[in-house]
């Protein structure tokens, strides 16, 4: 007798890509049994099977649970990668989604060029999802939950088993009699998902007893709106986005219904790597997309910021924290400056004949530039020379003794001028970010 999981991945092998597979496999039943069902079918092994696990390093017990997937798929006669990270757990996104960020970074650096990662996510696993996105307003997008298949880094992610029950897997299990690591933390109720899960959906069930079978059923519905919406938005931003800066314009933003401006915003982030805002994150930006002239916006969020300028929308990673007392002597040669950026001649052969002194920018300096008949603030430098805000606090000032003689590679006085013409060679900068 064909087992049913057997049977449930045969089936979706069939409809899938020819591609290598990958189990993120944690060692718990879900991915234990995925893993160990794929190992029985011909066609997942032809297709180069293997395992990553991920040490992340937060339970007394991590190492010996490493040890367990590296024996399971040895087992199983098949390779197994381990990948240890390091969690954030000072960077204000808490411990499940820092977790889950580190989790997802390790194994996007290690999949290999077209090769499908699966996990072992489940219906019950897509309840709670749905549940969760529900509690924190999110919209059609997110309220459809997990995509069965989509790309990710260099591959892609597939969820083959998101029509089938938690218990259909830990009968599998028991079938097997398969040894599954039992993480303590699953039973943790002060994390989210566990609180839904253990406190929260017996409740549900008890008094509607087919909530499972509606909650995925309204799910379904939200994915299709989302799906409908998506023809809309992405039209939008092919119009809204400027593919040589990465920036969006604000008053088409804007003029877009709010079942459109949030997608669209949404996915314009993703594809720079970066997190979508919460909802009061999302009232902010449009509060301040409004903001009178002259003044520069900033909406932060962890692992992001929203910039506001020239009538643009700009997404950057968070800005490095700067030491404004850094400064470093340059005779030419590249120079890593402190937000990750770097200073060097264009001529990389070239040298000063004098040692320059570079800083960053304090407030207050001033500069007579080259041919002009006043001297300037460098604020009314940057704004009348277009420089991007994010970018003027990390601008490297070169001093020759105690006078400021040029500002990066945009405005040098009559003294750095000859400097310069002297060494045969100006300045360039390159910002970071």
């Amino acid at each position: 007798m064909i087992d049913p999981l057997h049977q449930h991945l045969r089936a979706a092998l069939a409809a899938e890509a020819h591609a290598p597979l990958c189990v993120a496999l944690s060692g718990g039943p879900d991915s234990s049994a995925l893993l160990h069902a794929l190992a029985q079918l011909p066609e997942a092994r032809e297709r180069g099977l293997r395992a990553m696990h991920v040490d992340h390093h937060l339970h007394v017990d991590s190492s010996a649970w490493a040890e367990h997937c590296l024996r399971f798929c040895a087992l199983l006669e098949l390779p197994c990668e381990v990948l240890p990270v390091q969690v954030e757990l000072h960077g204000g996104n808490g411990l499940e989604a820092a977790a889950r960020e580190a989790r997802q970074t390790a194994l996007a650096n290690r999949l290999r060029d077209g090769e499908y990662l699966l996990l072992g996510h489940h219906r019950d696993d897509q309840v709670e999802t749905v549940l969760l996105k529900l509690l924190r307003g999110a919209g059609p997008d997110a309220l459809g939950g997990m995509h069965v298949r989509r790309a990710f880094a260099s591959g892609q992610l597939w969820r083959p088993l998101l029509q089938l029950s938690r218990q259909d897997l830990r009968d599998y299990v028991h079938r097997h009699g398969l040894n599954c690591i039992d993480d303590p933390s699953n039973r943790d109720t002060r994390l989210s998902r566990n609180h839904l899960r253990h406190e929260i959906l017996p409740r549900l069930k008890a008094h509607w007893p087919h909530a499972v079978d509606s909650i995925l059923h309204s799910a379904a519905l939200s994915r299709a709106a989302a799906e409908a919406l998506q023809l809309q938005w992405s039209t939008a931003l092919e119009a809204l986005h400027d593919q040589a800066s990465g920036s969006l314009s604000v008053a088409g933003w804007l003029t877009l219904a709010p079942a459109l401006r949030d997608p669209l915003l949404d996915h314009w982030l993703h594809t720079r790597q970066l997190p979508a805002p919460t909802t009061a994150q999302r009232q902010q930006i449009v509060r301040q997309c409004g903001a009178r002239a002259g003044q520069l916006p900033c909406i932060r969020w962890p692992g992001a910021e929203l910039h506001i300028w020239k009538d643009r929308l700009w997404a950057l990673p968070p800005a490095r924290p700067l030491a404004t007392d850094w400064q470093a002597s340059w005779r030419g040669e590249p120079l890593p400056l402190p937000d990750g950026g770097l200073l060097t001649l264009r001529d990389p052969a070239a040298r000063l004949a004098e040692n320059l002194r570079v800083r960053l920018r304090q407030g207050g300096e001033r500069i007579k530039p080259d041919g002009d008949a006043h001297t300037r603030e460098l604020r009314d430098l940057f704004q009348q020379g277009g420089l991007p805000p994010w970018q003027r606090a990390t601008c490297p000032l070169l001093y020759a003794g105690d006078e400021l003689v040029a500002v990066a590679d945009r405005w040098c006085n009559a003294r750095g001028t000859g400097i310069f013409r002297q060494a045969g060679s100006l300045p360039e900068w390159q910002p970071a970010r």
